[in-house]
């Protein structure tokens, strides 16, 4: 009871220090604002209109798909929203969906106008929901990554640190041989073999990202395997499971949290790396990188291609490295 107590005091006066950072709440806040509007996307960003009335019925697109014969359409099996002659309807703010092409524009890349406010890619898309839905995917492939990694370094850490010996020597010479593989070369590989998406690149950069977290979390476990409070629990019968989830485990992922804001940063530039590189996800799907990829080939036409993608990218990194840094000085005081 009085541990439970003690820690709950600890982790009270963490919170604390943290919400003294204005900036990193700041940043947390704006962090969450951007996420809810682009996990949410399709109702700010689509060319379905959120609600419509045809006939005095009423009908919401953004929510299910209509066969255009609803409408009195058989020329067609895809319904033009746009074209069709409803009641009245209510159009998201962004009126674009990010694999529509806007066919009304003379040529590709558009510049910004009252219809795109960002302008458009070389294929006639809406920058701004591209950007809008990037965003989705750019924090999806970091937090896949940054868990799936994290699961990896304490399980292996973990036992490198805990159990040590021959575990531990054996442990580190096979960090020791994947962290000498080229990842760009696998990566190449991978990707001429099979079709390149998200989930194959969460386990290419899972199987090589987990090594630097594995290092701090096997010194972890060695600082603490010899604590006062786990000899204590030794002494009184507790079992390797009991130790290592209820007593170490919980005093050594201190580096995880510290570093999780930074890690998850590292990886949304690796996303657009990839992508920039055209080794990340398949088109046309939303990407930053792609974007800029797109800007170094109309560099001298179409400005907008590089400054609203990189803008998106510096803010983003700039909010997550405010949030790593409250929550460093949260959980390491001067």
């Amino acid at each position: 009871m009085i541990e439970r107590f003690i820690e709950n005091d600890m982790k009270l006066r963490q919170w604390r220090r943290f919400k003294q950072n204005r900036l990193a709440v700041c940043a947390s806040i704006a962090l969450l604002i951007i996420s809810f509007f682009s996990l949410t996307a399709e109702f700010w960003a689509n060319s379905k209109p959120l609600v419509l009335s045809y006939n005095s019925q009423l009908y919401f697109p953004v929510l299910k798909d209509y066969h255009p014969t609803e409408f009195g359409v058989t020329t067609t099996m895809v319904t033009n929203y746009r074209d069709l002659q409803a009641d009245w309807a209510l159009w998201p703010l962004i009126e674009w969906d990010p694999y529509e092409s806007d066919k009304t524009l003379e040529f590709f890349p558009g510049p910004p106008s009252a219809k795109h406010l960002m302008g458009t890619d070389e294929g006639g898309r809406d920058v701004l929901s591209r950007l809008l839905y990037g965003y989705r995917y750019s924090m999806a492939y970091a937090i896949l990554v940054w868990l799936v990694t994290t699961m990896i370094a304490i399980v292996l850490g973990g036992a490198m640190g805990y159990i040590g010996g021959t575990v531990d020597i054996l442990g580190q010479r096979v960090t020791e041989v994947i962290s000498s593989i080229p990842f760009l070369f696998i990566l190449i590989i991978m990707v001429s073999i099979y079709q390149p998406g998200l989930t194959l690149l969460v386990i290419i950069t899972s199987f090589f990202g987990w090594i630097f977290m594995s290092a701090y979390i096997r010194g972890e476990f060695l600082k603490n395997r010899k604590k006062e409070f786990v000899e204590a629990a030794r002494a009184i019968g507790a079992s390797h499971k009991q130790i290592v989830f209820k007593h170490i485990l919980p005093n050594s992922l201190q580096p995880v949290i510290t570093f999780a804001p930074f890690v998850i940063a590292t990886y949304v530039t690796s996303l657009a790396g990839l992508d920039y590189l055209g080794l990340g996800l398949p088109p046309p799907t939303p990407s930053w990188g792609e974007l800029l990829a797109q800007a170094q080939k109309h560099f001298t036409t179409s400005w907008w291609l590089a400054v609203y993608p990189s803008t998106a990218l510096f803010c983003t990194l700039v909010l997550l490295s405010l949030v790593g840094d409250g929550v460093r000085e949260a959980l390491n005081p001067r």
